[in-house]
């Protein structure tokens, strides 16, 4: 029976970045820890973790509760007054950043902390042009939206944005002709640089990747790579933005990826996980450097709920449990121990399985139809039938996979077990049946 609640998001709903006729959405009912579940009772592993935010897991009890205190504390103030859930927030989260990096600015959400970035950097530099990788995604915004490098942008491209593209490293799919991680490295550094060259240097305000590309693919960059990049910026004085929104808080087994690698940019946004999603809330990390040129110059931006006390006493909550729970320290051991081994055990197994990527709770298995060839099982930025099959198969199985063109994300919560990493894995080896029967091995 067609339930009341689906019935109304049919008349009344306007889903993001989908053709509204050909929606049939799951109507969820409750979720915990790293499941949820539909209005008929059906339990589901969420490998998902929604759009790879619920990295606490959900409905954590203290973040729960945390937000009710708040909520009968003080729901909401103005941006313009102080209030103890921001300052906190803004401490804890500056306090997980490179040094150097002491000032946050508040948004609510990822593109939002995007395009203020930009703007400091724009501001900062008196420039106009970014600079951003191809196969990224920044958020859906106008700004954030033209530095995007996946197929998303194609129909709210402006052509004239100030913005320019680049390839960065992915070895698997390589652009540059290379056999080994070094090849790589040192070939998509040379091409940035002469891409800074001929776009001209004093025009370029910024660079802006995510640390690890997330939605794109899961491609942590090859050692060296972001060093390099720094040192391009340095030497142009252009302005290093790191995109932390999916792979930062615990994520990718560091509290922030760029931890892995050994570099600091001079603005850092980031979302998602900082409250693991139960309340909306993004923002920049921002430089001594950048702070000061808006020292005595007023900022022109803001929002209405910049720093909403409901939003940052939520990350104080989250934060809080990372640390006690040893949240970061389990996604490092589960990608290492259980999650990686485990997804190339399944490569080994099946055909269609062309790379296994990742760390931490952060990992994507590449698709494909001939592992000679690399040809995907759906084109980049679409979906194909064999595709749309392999990720129905896990849904019947209870298993919410994140599906992008040709290529399964397998990002449960950074807590999960292993008996749900073991659940899921073996639902993935039955979905991935389908996919062998296209490939000629």
């Amino acid at each position: 029976m067609t339930s009341r609640t689906y019935e109304l998001d049919r008349a009344h709903v306007f889903h993001s970045w989908s053709a509204q006729a050909s929606l049939d959405p799951l109507v969820i009912t409750k979720a915990h820890g790293s499941a949820v579940w539909d209005d008929a009772g059906h339990r589901y592993l969420d490998f998902a973790s929604q759009l790879v935010f619920t990295n606490i897991g959900h409905q954590h009890p203290d973040v729960v509760e945390a937000i009710r205190e708040q909520a009968a504390t003080l729901c909401t103030i103005a941006p313009q007054h102080a209030n103890d859930a921001r300052s906190e927030a803004a401490r804890l989260i500056a306090g997980l950043a490179p040094e150097g990096l002491d000032h946050v600015f508040f948004t609510n959400g990822g593109a939002e902390a995007v395009e203020h970035a930009v703007r400091m950097a724009r501001l900062h530099t008196g420039r106009i042009k970014v600079l951003s990788r191809y196969r990224s995604y920044h958020g859906g915004t106008a700004t954030a939206v033209n530095v995007t490098g996946d197929p998303r942008r194609w129909p709210n491209d402006y052509g004239a944005a100030g913005t320019a593209k680049f390839f960065g490293p992915f070895l698997y799919r390589s652009e540059f002709d290379a056999t080994t991680e070094d090849e790589e490295c040192r070939r998509a550094l040379r091409h940035l640089r002469r891409t800074v060259e001929l776009e001209g240097p004093a025009t370029v305000a910024a660079i802006i990747l995510e640390t690890v590309p997330g939605t794109a693919g899961v491609m942590p960059p090859p050692p060296g790579y972001l060093a390099g990049v720094r040192e391009i910026c340095d030497e142009h004085g252009i302005v290093m933005i790191l995109d932390e929104v999916m792979a930062g808080f615990g994520r990718t087994g560091a509290w922030l990826a760029l931890d892995h690698y050994g570099v600091r940019p001079d603005l850092i946004t980031f979302a998602k996980g900082v409250t693991s999603g139960y309340v909306p809330l993004g923002g920049v990390v921002i430089s001594r450097g950048i702070h000061q040129t808006f020292a005595h110059r007023p900022y022109p931006g803001g929002l209405t709920y910049s720093g909403h006390p409901l939003a940052c006493a939520t990350a104080v909550a989250t934060i809080q449990v990372m640390r006690d729970e040893r949240i970061v320290e389990r996604s490092a051991q589960v990608g290492g121990e259980v999650l990686g081994p485990g997804l190339r055990a399944l490569a080994e197994r099946h055909p269609c399985v062309g790379e296994v990527r990742g760390l931490g709770t952060f990992w994507a298995l590449e698709l494909v139809s001939d592992r000679a060839t690399k040809d995907p099982l759906a084109p980049y930025g679409g979906s194909s039938a064999t595709m749309d099959a392999i990720a129905a198969a896990c849904r019947r199985e209870g298993l919410l996979p994140f599906v992008n063109a040709n290529r399964i994300h397998v990002v449960p919560p950074c807590n999960v077990s292993d008996a749900d990493v073991a659940e899921g894995l073996e639902i993935l080896d039955h979905a991935l049946r389908l996919g062998d029967a296209v490939s000629p091995d």
